[in-house]
């Protein structure tokens, strides 16, 4: 049995919540929320995406903390789930493995990039795991992507063009560019981090945008630049289109031989054009979360480090966004270091 503890009962802490309730060998020891009607169940977060944060959970049948410390000290708890927001990142990460407690942290991996290699610093020398929650490696129709690219079964990707817009959530952290980093790094990173998991870290990125929900960027258009011959890689990010707008997550991606197309909205999610015919690929119902989550805990099991998402990995992510940002703020390319 994996004992549990979650810390922050937002939108993410309640879909991990979600997770670890159906499963019958973790058992969630203990919550933690500084907001008293979180903590309670008065106030439950919910979700952008059709069956995240249900919240098929009771509350009442955890320990409760208001300090997420308290949580980390904890005996009875092996692994801590930090859903806090972006800036408490860091500082409760490495509360947790100097505990000697097993991590998973929700994305971004920190609020600045100096901040991420100062934690993929610290858990190297920790023999506990650590993988933050970069869940489009895992999300059904992704993880169909990465396949076909790794294995050239449609010939080398020509072009892709990535897309994940929304209207704003609203709210006092996401309404703070300081703390939330903007659309740029609270949403848009899921793609940028995807990309570079499929096509390496690009040598350049070009980047458009502009801000108006907070101070950071809110809409952005990216160009990730690769060696001669390789693939027109695109990616948009938004959360500031008109309330009401909803969600909208979608790539497309030319191969040589075939082009496909994802539309998390579409009766057929995936879809693959290939030889004349137009097709559905049939995906694994379930969401990234979960096989995230899934993936983690094996890992936990196993003793074995988690290599489908490494701290470095999720470190460079931040990297390359803050990269991106300042192609905006200087109107240039600007090179990944």
């Amino acid at each position: 049995m994996i004992r549990v503890g979650v810390i922050g009962l937002g939108m993410m802490g309640n879909t991990h919540l979600d997770v670890y309730t159906k499963r019958k060998d973790v058992q969630v020891v203990a919550v933690s929320d500084k907001n008293p009607d979180r903590l309670s169940g008065k106030v439950r977060a919910g979700g952008n995406v059709k069956g995240q944060a249900k919240a098929g959970f009771d509350l009442a049948a955890f320990e409760r903390f208001d300090e997420g410390m308290d949580l980390i000290a904890h005996p009875g708890i092996d692994v801590v789930d930090i859903c806090l927001p972006t800036p408490l990142h860091m500082k409760y990460a490495l509360a947790a493995l100097k505990a000697g407690k097993h991590v998973l942290l929700e994305k971004p991996m920190a609020r600045t990039a100096k901040d991420a290699a100062k934690l993929a610093k610290a858990a190297k020398t920790s023999k506990k795991n650590v993988m933050v929650a970069m869940c489009m490696r895992f999300w059904p129709g992704w993880t169909w992507l990465k396949e076909a690219v790794d294995n050239k079964t449609y010939g080398k990707v020509r072009a892709a063009h990535f897309r994940r817009v929304a209207n704003h959530p609203g709210g006092p952290f996401y309404s703070d560019g300081d703390q939330s980093g903007g659309a740029i790094l609270d949403l848009h990173i899921h793609d940028t981090d995807f990309i570079q998991h499929v096509f390496g870290v690009p040598s350049s990125v070009r980047s458009w945008g502009y801000s108006k929900e907070t101070n950071k960027i809110d809409h952005v258009v990216t160009h990730y630049e690769y060696a001669r011959g390789g693939p027109m890689i695109f990616a948009e990010g938004c959360w500031c289109m008109s309330p009401g707008f909803g969600f909208s997550m979608n790539y497309t991606v030319n191969f040589e031989n075939a082009t496909a197309i994802f539309d998390l909205a579409a009766a057929d999610t995936l879809t693959l054009v290939h030889q004349g015919k137009r097709s559905a690929v049939k995906l694994d119902p379930r969401m990234g979360y979960e096989l995230e989550i899934d993936y983690f805990l094996n890992c936990v099991k196993k003793g074995v480090k988690p290599t489908v998402v490494t701290l470095d990995g999720a470190a460079n992510s931040v990297k390359i966004v803050e990269a991106e940002a300042k192609s905006i703020a200087t109107g240039k390319p600007v090179k990944v270091k």
